[in-house]
């Protein structure tokens, strides 16, 4: 039987810094291979950008993050992937440009595409904050969360708010991917 959902289903996960993406990401991946479906988690690049180099944040940064994080989901697709877990997107960078520069570069608009996910889980900051050395707001999130919630309707994206537990926005982004993915069982 043919899919009945696009191949890859890409979902974007989305949010202010330390909002759980990453955890949701990697939880549902593995709930998903369980059940057999090629599931593949597309890390955020940001973290194996700075890997290798220092924490400096330029415009000509955020343009390559953005291209990484793209060249990401390209190659997970290429693998053969069913779903992709994008656990961040172009959209993050947008944000990011605009909150330290005042702007995103044409180059980096041209890239950020929202409308093309299946589905978009915007995190909300309800779970308490966690030092990182990439993260640096840690008393605006909530005015970040709304930046990506105008993002999307600017877009025309209606996401999916998870809140809650780990437990809960994990049960909520699977009710969600029941729609597009119907042999799955209840969670």
């Amino acid at each position: 039987m043919l899919p009945t959902y696009p191949v890859p289903l890409r979902l974007a996960i989305v949010g202010p810094e330390c909002c759980g993406k990453s955890t949701l990401a990697a939880e549902l991946c593995a709930a998903l291979q369980a059940q057999g479906i090629a599931a593949a988690w597309v890390p955020e690049y940001a973290r194996q950008y700075y890997a290798a180099r220092a924490y400096h944040v330029s415009p000509a940064d955020i343009l390559a993050i953005a291209r990484g994080q793209l060249a990401a989901e390209a190659a997970a697709a290429a693998a053969g992937a069913q779903v992709l877990l994008c656990d961040t997107t172009v959209l993050t960078c947008r944000i990011w440009a605009e909150v330290a520069f005042g702007a995103a570069e044409p180059a980096l608009l041209v890239l950020d595409r929202p409308q093309d996910y299946a589905l978009t889980l915007l995190a909300c900051p309800d779970i308490p904050w966690q030092a990182d050395p990439l993260r640096s707001h840690p008393q605006q999130r909530d005015w970040l969360f709304g930046l990506y919630q105008q993002a999307l309707a600017d877009a025309g994206v209606t996401p999916l708010l998870l809140a809650g537990t780990r437990q809960a926005r994990l049960a909520a982004a699977w009710r969600a991917l029941q729609q597009w993915l119907p042999q799955l069982p209840n969670f």
